[in-house]
């Protein structure tokens, strides 16, 4: 008898060990908003599957996006836990879209033949079709429905979902939101394609960029708006007169866009999906604003804004996932520069920038939160600088000794240089809270240490020039995995031992 109440025992503990192994780290919840990464491919020195997926997970990085099946990047993540939309190109579209049979074979060689040891949770059908070659339209829908039909075959359809992205430009009359409406001339399209959608539980998968909404209305959207920057007064917020729904930044405007078009059309059950946004760190003669600096801000900012789960304002219950474009410069692309340079890595994994984020839970974990400073903007007039470095060092509080006469930041006397002084310090007396580098729009925060010669900035002087080394605990849901499955194999032998004692 007491035999059998140790085994019942060493079973019970077994089961409830096994059980654990496989839920201690489970993925955040399908609901849980997450940030991912698109993954191009088009760089001369483009990384390993092996090499791609390890650095994945070290950066935490949960969920990918691929512009095609890779059959080897598709293996190397196999077990490894990060969640993957695979995308179909284009040019499969016609013969995916016009024969069922296809349809079946494509899901076997490039869903069934890695799932569920790879973690496939969707498929993006081509990209931006119907802005690109809307000669498909007709057969994107057909594509995405024989797609469908080939997963609800094996039972997988409410788990893979099918969908695909559209460019930003099938939204007319975007600004306001409340009047936004898709491209009538595609409404053949849309309407069952969002029908589609609706029935099937898919998002509805949009790219958006701020950066060219910014770029196409200069002088009448602001830059901090574009940049998801903190408002420096309530009074540049961006009121939608229909709906008096106050939007703080582009993007959300962008989201809730979708919405309103997706709802003139009377669907109002399907979710937005932001498969693309982003800010390149470079660009030529005819890119003023692609620079590291803004990047940095717009990428960090979004990043906080999903972290925060603030929604937008017709959703507030509602945060849109996003993937992020891209994990890498892709140095083989065409011209203009920027096309180039919209990766958060060069292909040897060195950050090309580094992000000003906390609060993420190792997200991105070999960049920094630390290493930010706060100078005066290119452009802004000599009086209107005066006026914000008066504040700084009179009632801000700014310690602003390190510019007076004689001392090491005093030359070169020029006002930008000694406001640069000014703001840092005061943003870094006040935490480096994105608010306090403002100044009404005269400063901003970059990466890029402006201390000179031997004139050192506040920022340098708190540490912030020392950059932390990569996370070490980032491969730590790996080390947890081994510890685990070391535990059942002793639970294992103990549960052996005891039913032959």
């Amino acid at each position: 008898m007491m035999k059998m109440k140790l085994v019942y025992f060493v079973f019970f503990i077994f089961i409830v060990s096994i059980t654990s192994l496989f839920t201690f780290s489970s993925p955040a919840a399908p609901d849980e908003p997450y940030l991912g990464f698109n993954i191009g491919t088009e760089a001369s020195n483009f990384p390993s599957p092996e090499a791609l997926v390890s650095f994945l997970q070290l950066q935490k990085i949960s969920h990918v996006r691929l512009y095609d099946p890779d059959p080897g990047v598709l293996k190397a993540l196999a077990r490894s836990r990060i969640r993957v939309v695979v995308g179909i190109p284009n040019d499969q579209l016609l013969a995916i879209g016009t024969s069922n049979v296809t349809a079946v074979a494509w899901v076997k060689n490039n869903v069934l033949a890695y799932y569920p040891q790879t973690v496939i949770t969707g498929i993006s059908v081509g990209d931006e079709v119907l802005t690109t070659v809307p000669v498909w339209g007709p057969v994107l829908v057909p594509a995405m429905q024989f797609l469908y039909g080939a997963l609800a075959a094996q039972n997988l359809s409410s788990i893979i979902k099918v969908s695909t992205p559209h460019a930003a430009s099938l939204i007319l009359d975007m600004f306001p939101p409340s009047q936004a409406f898709f491209n009538q001339s595609l409404n053949s399209v849309m309407l069952p394609l969002l029908g589609f959608l609706s029935r099937t539980g898919s998002p509805l998968m949009v790219n958006f960029y701020p950066y060219y909404v910014f770029m196409e209305n200069r002088g009448v959207v602001p830059l901090e708006t574009s940049l998801l920057r903190p408002l420096s007064s309530p009074s540049k917020e961006m009121v939608d007169p229909n709906t008096m729904l106050h939007y703080t930044n582009v993007l959300d405007a962008m989201i809730d866009a979708a919405y309103f078009a997706m709802k003139n059309l009377n669907f109002t059950d399907i979710k937005v999906l932001v498969t693309e946004t982003g800010w390149p760190s470079k660009g030529d003669s005819s890119e003023p604003y692609a620079t590291a600096d803004n990047a940095v801000q717009y990428n960090s900012n979004l990043i906080k804004h999903v972290f925060d789960r603030t929604g937008t304002p017709l959703h507030p219950e509602v945060t849109p996932s996003v993937y992020l474009y891209e994990l890498f410069n892709e140095d083989m692309r065409t011209m203009p520069l920027s096309e180039a340079n919209w990766g958060f890595f060069y292909g040897n994994f060195t950050p090309v920038y580094l992000l000003h984020i906390s609060g993420t839970d190792g997200f991105l974990a070999s960049n920094t939160a630390n290493q930010t400073y706060c100078v005066a903007m290119e452009g802004v007039d000599k009086k209107t600088l005066q006026t914000a470095l008066d504040w700084a060092c009179g009632p801000g509080q700014a310690n602003c000794t390190g510019i007076q006469p004689g001392e090491s930041c005093f030359q070169p006397n020029d006002i930008r240089s000694h406001a640069s002084y000014a703001f840092d310090s005061y943003y870094q007396k006040e935490g480096k809270r994105d608010v306090s580098c403002n100044f009404n729009g005269v400063a901003m925060i970059t990466t890029t240490d402006p201390s000179y010669g031997g004139c050192i900035f506040p920022g340098r002087l708190k540490g912030n020039a020392t950059q932390p080394t990569v996370n070490s605990t980032a491969n730590s849901g790996t080390h947890d995995q081994t510890s685990r499955l070391a535990s059942y194999h002793f639970l294992l032998l103990l549960l052996i031992v005891a039913i032959g004692l």
